[in-house]
């Protein structure tokens, strides 16, 4: 597939290649994890003044309402510099599922921040024992002295402490696997009966377990509205597969540039190792493995802006399972080919290797993905 950049994807892509050039140089990145922090407020900050958090809040509420075509160059641009900012937990899970599954109320209260940056949000529903199972929900939701109160855990939450409020799956009726009977919830990060464990991820990105105690919730939409909370949980994890999928490309582009500078520079027995038949033969199946990632990665966000097509739930699989394979091979073959130093943790192309090892558990790794491509098939 051929993916070219209008004017304005252009525009936007450069001013961002420019501002992770500034803020996200690995070295300033290492310094930035070393210090313990998150996150870069002031890169934050700056990513909302070039409009990358309203990009895809609708027009209505202050946004640009792009779809995940649109975010796909920046996507990848912000893999390739490794970037820790919360943009997949806030602007493209959270607001996604904002979009989709909140009524008109809730969306413009909470749409308007997301576009400028001003509130941060994180997406509340993976659980401990859904293994890679989208519609897994077993917190339970129930009123109790006329307000909503949900119990439950959610694990790996991405950005979880970053987050003022949380947006939170939660069942309201039915058994844990069942595909009606969830509802969405908003959740203040400092309401009563909240506990959070934070922590990092193997790529140094922001996560935790979320516990949730008989913590007071305000619904999203109607409660006992099933179909829209499916629609809308559904919608959310395409978005997550298709921006895991440019993430990973963005960061398997930074691996194999990283190997192409090294074999020209690097000498060996008086030649540079580039000049050698099997390290060429070498980078150039890392060339094609990242062609397919930047072909699936653009499958993914067509598929993901089109979720009634016929093909989509198909596309969607069929590229999280190939680019994760993909986006690895050309992981792997950069460490290779560098040696020793490949290995070091000074050195950024094993971070590469780590950011898509998170990103290809995440939303369904290749084996979860791979099965339900064959329930597809059937």
């Amino acid at each position: 597939m051929i993916f070219e950049l209008d004017e304005d994807q252009a525009a936007l892509t450069q001013s961002l290649e420019r501002l992770l050039a500034d803020r996200y140089a690995f070295e300033q990145r290492r310094a930035l994890v070393a210090s313990g922090a998150a996150h870069d407020e002031r890169s934050w900050a700056l990513l909302a003044e070039l409009g990358l958090m309203a990009l895809p809040v609708p027009q209505a509420h202050g946004g640009f309402g792009g779809g995940m075509r649109a975010l796909l160059p920046a996507l990848q641009s912000l893999g390739r510099a490794l970037s820790l900012e919360p943009y997949l937990a806030s602007a493209v899970l959270a607001g996604t599922a904002l979009r989709l599954g909140a009524d008109a109320q809730h969306q413009a209260e909470l749409l308007p921040r997301l576009a400028d940056g001003t509130l941060r949000l994180a997406w509340a529903h993976d659980e401990p024992g859904g293994r890679h199972a989208p519609l897994w929900v077993q917190t339970r939701a129930e009123q109790r002295q006329g307000r909503w109160v949900l119990d439950g855990v959610k694990s790996t939450v991405l950005a979880a402490g970053l987050a003022q409020q949380y947006v939170v799956s939660a069942r309201v009726s039915g058994q844990s696997d069942d595909a009606e009977g969830c509802a969405l919830f908003l959740v203040d990060a400092a309401q009563t009966g909240t506990t959070l464990r934070e922590f990092r991820l193997v790529d140094d990105s922001a996560a935790g377990e979320l516990t949730l105690e008989g913590v007071s919730a305000r619904p999203l939409h109607d409660p006992h509205d099933g179909a829209t909370a499916r629609r809308a949980i559904a919608g959310t994890v395409a978005a997550g597969i298709a921006a895991a999928c440019a993430d990973m490309t963005g960061a398997a582009q930074a691996a194999h540039a990283l190997a192409v500078d090294y074999l020209g520079t690097r000498r060996q027995f008086g030649r540079l190792i580039g000049e050698y038949q099997a390290m060429r033969h070498r980078a150039a199946d890392m060339l094609v493995a990242l062609e397919m990632c930047q072909s699936m990665a653009l499958a993914a966000a067509t598929a993901a802006d089109d979720p009634e097509a016929q093909d989509s739930a198909f596309d969607l699989h069929a590229a999280k399972l190939s680019v994760g394979r993909n986006a690895r091979l050309v992981a792997h073959g950069a460490i290779q080919l560098h040696g020793g130093i490949g290995m070091t943790e000074e050195y950024a192309v094993g971070h590469c290797l780590r950011r898509i090892h998170v990103l290809d558990q995440m939303f369904g790794d290749a084996d979860a993905h791979a099965a339900r491509l064959a329930a597809t098939l059937c």
